[in-house]
Protein backbone atom coordinates (compact mmCIF):
# COMPACT_ATOMS: atom_id res chain seq x y z
CA UNK A 1 0.00 0.00 0.00
CA UNK A 2 1.03 3.62 -0.34
CA UNK A 3 2.26 5.46 2.73
CA UNK A 4 -0.73 7.77 2.35
CA UNK A 5 -3.02 4.71 2.65
CA UNK A 6 -1.18 3.58 5.77
CA UNK A 7 -1.48 7.02 7.40
CA UNK A 8 -5.15 7.34 6.43
CA UNK A 9 -6.08 3.89 7.73
CA UNK A 10 -4.27 4.53 11.02
CA UNK A 11 -6.00 7.90 11.48
CA UNK A 12 -9.45 6.47 10.72
CA UNK A 13 -9.00 3.52 13.06
CA UNK A 14 -7.88 5.84 15.83
CA UNK A 15 -10.97 8.04 15.34
CA UNK A 16 -13.30 5.02 15.23
CA UNK A 17 -11.74 3.36 18.28
CA UNK A 18 -10.86 6.37 20.42
CA UNK A 19 -12.82 9.30 19.02
CA UNK A 20 -15.10 11.56 21.06
CA UNK A 21 -18.76 11.43 20.02
CA UNK A 22 -20.82 14.61 19.70
CA UNK A 23 -24.04 12.71 20.49
CA UNK A 24 -25.98 14.65 23.11
CA UNK A 25 -24.39 17.96 22.09
CA UNK A 26 -25.93 20.74 20.00
CA UNK A 27 -24.24 20.64 16.58
CA UNK A 28 -24.35 23.18 13.74
CA UNK A 29 -24.12 20.81 10.76
CA UNK A 30 -27.25 19.19 9.36
CA UNK A 31 -27.99 16.44 6.86
CA UNK A 32 -30.19 17.12 3.86
CA UNK A 33 -33.22 15.78 5.74
CA UNK A 34 -32.62 18.21 8.59
CA UNK A 35 -31.23 15.67 11.06
CA UNK A 36 -28.23 16.77 13.14
CA UNK A 37 -24.91 15.56 11.69
CA UNK A 38 -23.00 14.11 14.64
CA UNK A 39 -19.35 13.10 14.51
CA UNK A 40 -16.61 11.05 16.08
CA UNK A 41 -13.52 13.24 16.38
CA UNK A 42 -9.87 13.31 17.42
CA UNK A 43 -8.23 16.58 18.38
CA UNK A 44 -4.77 17.58 17.18
CA UNK A 45 -4.00 15.03 14.46
CA UNK A 46 -0.58 15.46 12.81
CA UNK A 47 0.28 13.57 9.61
CA UNK A 48 3.65 13.81 7.85
CA UNK A 49 4.25 13.12 4.16
CA UNK A 50 7.73 13.11 2.61
CA UNK A 51 7.24 14.10 -1.03
CA UNK A 52 10.82 13.14 -1.77
CA UNK A 53 9.89 9.56 -0.94
CA UNK A 54 6.52 9.15 -2.67
CA UNK A 55 3.51 11.26 -3.59
CA UNK A 56 0.74 10.95 -0.97
CA UNK A 57 -2.27 9.78 -2.97
CA UNK A 58 -4.70 7.22 -1.59
CA UNK A 59 -5.11 4.01 -3.55
CA UNK A 60 -8.05 2.74 -1.47
CA UNK A 61 -10.17 4.90 -3.77
CA UNK A 62 -9.20 7.39 -6.50
CA UNK A 63 -8.46 11.03 -5.82
CA UNK A 64 -9.38 13.12 -8.91
CA UNK A 65 -6.11 14.96 -9.50
CA UNK A 66 -7.37 17.32 -12.19
CA UNK A 67 -10.33 18.56 -10.10
CA UNK A 68 -8.09 18.94 -7.04
CA UNK A 69 -5.60 21.04 -8.98
CA UNK A 70 -8.35 23.08 -10.65
CA UNK A 71 -9.65 24.14 -7.22
CA UNK A 72 -6.13 24.67 -5.90
CA UNK A 73 -5.28 27.05 -8.76
CA UNK A 74 -8.67 28.76 -8.43
CA UNK A 75 -7.68 29.69 -4.88
CA UNK A 76 -3.91 30.18 -5.07
CA UNK A 77 -3.30 31.28 -8.65
CA UNK A 78 -6.52 33.02 -9.77
CA UNK A 79 -7.20 34.14 -6.17
CA UNK A 80 -10.87 33.94 -7.05
CA UNK A 81 -14.04 33.69 -5.03
CA UNK A 82 -16.34 33.36 -8.08
CA UNK A 83 -17.70 29.83 -8.54
CA UNK A 84 -18.18 30.27 -12.32
CA UNK A 85 -14.37 30.26 -12.60
CA UNK A 86 -14.19 26.77 -11.06
CA UNK A 87 -14.72 23.59 -13.08
CA UNK A 88 -16.41 21.60 -10.32
CA UNK A 89 -19.62 22.45 -8.47
CA UNK A 90 -18.29 21.70 -4.98
CA UNK A 91 -18.73 25.30 -3.78
CA UNK A 92 -22.29 25.83 -5.04
CA UNK A 93 -23.89 25.29 -1.62
CA UNK A 94 -21.88 28.19 -0.16
CA UNK A 95 -22.34 30.70 -2.99
CA UNK A 96 -24.24 33.96 -2.57
CA UNK A 97 -26.68 35.67 -4.95
CA UNK A 98 -23.71 37.17 -6.81
CA UNK A 99 -22.15 33.80 -7.51
CA UNK A 100 -19.27 34.22 -5.06
CA UNK A 101 -18.26 32.68 -1.73
CA UNK A 102 -17.76 36.16 -0.31
CA UNK A 103 -14.43 37.31 1.12
CA UNK A 104 -13.16 33.76 1.53
CA UNK A 105 -10.21 31.63 0.37
CA UNK A 106 -8.84 33.08 -2.89
CA UNK A 107 -10.19 36.52 -2.11
CA UNK A 108 -8.00 36.69 1.01
CA UNK A 109 -4.88 35.54 -0.85
CA UNK A 110 -5.36 38.29 -3.43
CA UNK A 111 -5.74 41.21 -1.00
CA UNK A 112 -2.84 43.65 -1.36
CA UNK A 113 -0.70 44.40 1.70
CA UNK A 114 2.33 46.50 2.42
CA UNK A 115 5.35 44.24 2.93
CA UNK A 116 9.00 45.21 3.32
CA UNK A 117 9.62 44.82 -0.41
CA UNK A 118 6.55 46.79 -1.50
CA UNK A 119 2.82 46.27 -2.02
CA UNK A 120 1.98 42.65 -2.79
CA UNK A 121 -0.42 39.87 -1.88
CA UNK A 122 0.22 36.77 0.23
CA UNK A 123 1.01 34.39 -2.65
CA UNK A 124 3.37 36.80 -4.37
CA UNK A 125 5.05 37.51 -1.05
CA UNK A 126 5.74 33.79 -0.51
CA UNK A 127 7.16 33.43 -4.02
CA UNK A 128 9.31 36.56 -3.55
CA UNK A 129 10.67 35.34 -0.22
CA UNK A 130 11.47 31.86 -1.55
CA UNK A 131 13.60 33.48 -4.25
CA UNK A 132 15.13 36.29 -2.21
CA UNK A 133 15.10 35.26 1.48
CA UNK A 134 14.58 31.47 1.30
CA UNK A 135 15.91 30.76 4.80
CA UNK A 136 13.51 33.15 6.47
CA UNK A 137 11.30 31.72 9.21
CA UNK A 138 8.49 34.11 8.27
CA UNK A 139 7.32 32.62 4.95
CA UNK A 140 3.65 31.96 5.53
CA UNK A 141 0.05 32.68 4.54
CA UNK A 142 -3.09 33.01 6.67
CA UNK A 143 -6.60 33.43 5.28
CA UNK A 144 -8.50 33.31 8.59
CA UNK A 145 -9.11 37.06 8.57
CA UNK A 146 -11.32 37.83 11.57
CA UNK A 147 -12.59 41.17 10.29
CA UNK A 148 -13.98 39.49 7.15
CA UNK A 149 -15.43 36.29 8.64
CA UNK A 150 -18.98 37.67 8.58
CA UNK A 151 -18.65 38.16 4.80
CA UNK A 152 -17.43 34.63 4.02
CA UNK A 153 -19.64 31.90 2.59
CA UNK A 154 -17.62 29.43 4.66
CA UNK A 155 -14.96 30.19 7.22
CA UNK A 156 -11.77 28.58 5.85
CA UNK A 157 -11.02 25.04 6.98
CA UNK A 158 -7.46 24.85 5.63
CA UNK A 159 -6.37 28.32 6.65
CA UNK A 160 -2.59 28.61 6.96
CA UNK A 161 0.60 27.47 5.21
CA UNK A 162 4.07 27.90 6.66
CA UNK A 163 7.02 27.28 4.32
CA UNK A 164 10.54 26.36 5.36
CA UNK A 165 13.65 25.65 3.28
CA UNK A 166 16.06 23.08 4.75
CA UNK A 167 19.03 21.56 2.91
CA UNK A 168 17.70 22.54 -0.50
CA UNK A 169 14.22 21.11 0.14
CA UNK A 170 11.02 23.11 0.46
CA UNK A 171 8.89 21.92 3.38
CA UNK A 172 5.50 23.18 4.54
CA UNK A 173 3.01 22.94 7.38
CA UNK A 174 -0.68 22.99 6.45
CA UNK A 175 -2.91 24.04 9.35
CA UNK A 176 -6.55 23.01 9.20
CA UNK A 177 -9.12 23.88 11.86
CA UNK A 178 -11.60 21.17 10.82
CA UNK A 179 -11.75 18.25 8.43
CA UNK A 180 -14.47 15.88 7.23
CA UNK A 181 -12.10 12.93 6.91
CA UNK A 182 -14.04 10.89 4.35
CA UNK A 183 -14.76 13.65 1.86
CA UNK A 184 -11.77 15.96 2.30
CA UNK A 185 -8.65 14.26 3.64
CA UNK A 186 -7.10 12.88 0.46
CA UNK A 187 -8.36 15.89 -1.52
CA UNK A 188 -6.57 18.34 0.82
CA UNK A 189 -3.38 16.27 1.05
CA UNK A 190 -3.11 15.93 -2.73
CA UNK A 191 -3.86 19.63 -3.31
CA UNK A 192 -1.29 20.98 -0.92
CA UNK A 193 1.32 18.42 -1.99
CA UNK A 194 0.87 19.69 -5.56
CA UNK A 195 1.15 23.29 -4.33
CA UNK A 196 4.38 22.42 -2.52
CA UNK A 197 5.77 20.80 -5.68
CA UNK A 198 4.79 23.80 -7.82
CA UNK A 199 6.31 26.33 -5.40
CA UNK A 200 9.47 24.23 -5.13
CA UNK A 201 9.93 24.03 -8.90
CA UNK A 202 9.19 27.75 -9.33
CA UNK A 203 11.78 28.58 -6.68
CA UNK A 204 14.55 26.13 -7.55
CA UNK A 205 14.14 23.69 -4.64
CA UNK A 206 13.30 20.01 -4.30
CA UNK A 207 9.94 19.10 -2.75
CA UNK A 208 10.34 18.15 0.89
CA UNK A 209 7.91 17.30 3.66
CA UNK A 210 4.26 18.29 4.02
CA UNK A 211 3.15 18.31 7.65
CA UNK A 212 -0.65 18.32 7.94
CA UNK A 213 -2.01 19.55 11.28
CA UNK A 214 -5.75 18.99 11.78
CA UNK A 215 -7.30 20.52 14.90
CA UNK A 216 -10.61 18.61 14.62
CA UNK A 217 -10.42 15.47 12.46
CA UNK A 218 -13.88 13.94 12.36
CA UNK A 219 -15.96 11.21 10.80
CA UNK A 220 -19.67 11.96 10.42
CA UNK A 221 -22.13 9.41 11.81
CA UNK A 222 -23.52 8.54 8.36
CA UNK A 223 -19.98 8.09 7.02
CA UNK A 224 -18.92 5.47 9.59
CA UNK A 225 -19.99 2.39 7.57
CA UNK A 226 -18.42 3.89 4.45
CA UNK A 227 -15.12 4.45 6.28
CA UNK A 228 -15.16 0.92 7.72
CA UNK A 229 -15.61 -0.55 4.24
CA UNK A 230 -12.96 1.75 2.76
CA UNK A 231 -10.17 0.98 5.21
CA UNK A 232 -10.72 -2.77 4.81
CA UNK A 233 -10.09 -2.63 1.07
CA UNK A 234 -6.91 -3.89 -0.59
CA UNK A 235 -4.39 -1.12 -1.33
CA UNK A 236 -1.77 -0.60 -4.01
CA UNK A 237 1.64 1.11 -4.36
CA UNK A 238 1.68 4.89 -4.62
CA UNK A 239 1.39 6.38 -8.11
CA UNK A 240 4.18 8.38 -9.70
CA UNK A 241 3.45 12.12 -9.75
CA UNK A 242 4.55 13.87 -12.96
CA UNK A 243 4.77 17.65 -13.35
CA UNK A 244 5.80 19.62 -16.45
CA UNK A 245 9.51 20.33 -15.76
CA UNK A 246 9.62 23.28 -18.15
CA UNK A 247 7.43 25.57 -16.06
CA UNK A 248 9.33 27.86 -13.70
CA UNK A 249 6.55 30.43 -13.13
CA UNK A 250 3.85 29.40 -10.67
CA UNK A 251 1.27 31.43 -12.58
CA UNK A 252 1.93 29.43 -15.76
CA UNK A 253 0.80 26.09 -14.31
CA UNK A 254 -2.49 24.57 -15.48
CA UNK A 255 -4.24 21.32 -14.48
CA UNK A 256 -2.83 19.82 -17.70
CA UNK A 257 0.72 20.17 -16.34
CA UNK A 258 0.33 17.45 -13.69
CA UNK A 259 -0.60 13.79 -13.90
CA UNK A 260 -0.37 10.43 -12.18
CA UNK A 261 1.33 7.40 -13.71
CA UNK A 262 0.57 3.82 -12.67
CA UNK A 263 -2.30 4.91 -10.44
CA UNK A 264 -4.12 1.73 -9.39
CA UNK A 265 -7.04 2.22 -6.99
CA UNK A 266 -10.15 0.68 -5.57
CA UNK A 267 -13.53 1.95 -6.81
CA UNK A 268 -14.89 5.39 -6.03
CA UNK A 269 -17.53 5.62 -3.30
CA UNK A 270 -20.82 6.75 -4.80
CA UNK A 271 -23.42 8.97 -3.16
CA UNK A 272 -21.52 10.19 -0.10
CA UNK A 273 -23.95 12.31 1.97
CA UNK A 274 -22.67 15.80 2.71
CA UNK A 275 -23.40 17.66 5.94
CA UNK A 276 -23.97 21.39 5.56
Amino acid sequence: MSKADDIFIGMCRDILDNGFSSEGQAVRARWGDGAPAHTLKRFGVVNRYDLGDEFPALTLRPTPLRLCVDELLWIWQKKSNRIAELSSRIWDSWADENGTIGKAYGYQLGVKYRFGHGETDQVDNVLWQLKNTPYSRRIMTNIFNFQDLHEMGLEPCAYSMTFNVTAGRLNAILNQRSQDVLTANSWNVVQYSVLLCMFAQASGFEPGELVHVIADAHIYDRHIPLIRELIDRPAFPAPRFVMNPGIKDFYAFTPDDVSFEDYRTGPQIKGIPIAI
